[in-house]
């Protein structure tokens, strides 16, 4: 009994799914903005870590003993 009515219900679902009437196209209103640039910090640096040991990446691969898989 609760499987047809599980059956049932499904099927009702999927009917009320397609009859919805979906050929309404709905139109978008694009906005254009400008984009708003400011200089007022030029002189700022970006510092890039090429090295492999360098302490900012060690720093964030670390392991613990408790990471390393185990054998069986």
């Amino acid at each position: 009994m609760k499987t047809l009515l599980t059956l049932i219900f499904i099927l009702f679902i999927g009917v009320a799914a397609q009859a919805q009437d979906s050929s309404s196209e709905t139109r978008v209103i694009t906005i254009e903005m400008s984009i708003a640039t400011s200089t007022t910090n030029e002189n700022t640096v970006a510092r890039v870590y090429k090295f492999k040991n360098s302490r900012v990446k060690k720093a964030l691969s670390f392991t613990t003993k408790r990471n390393k898989a185990k054998l069986a």
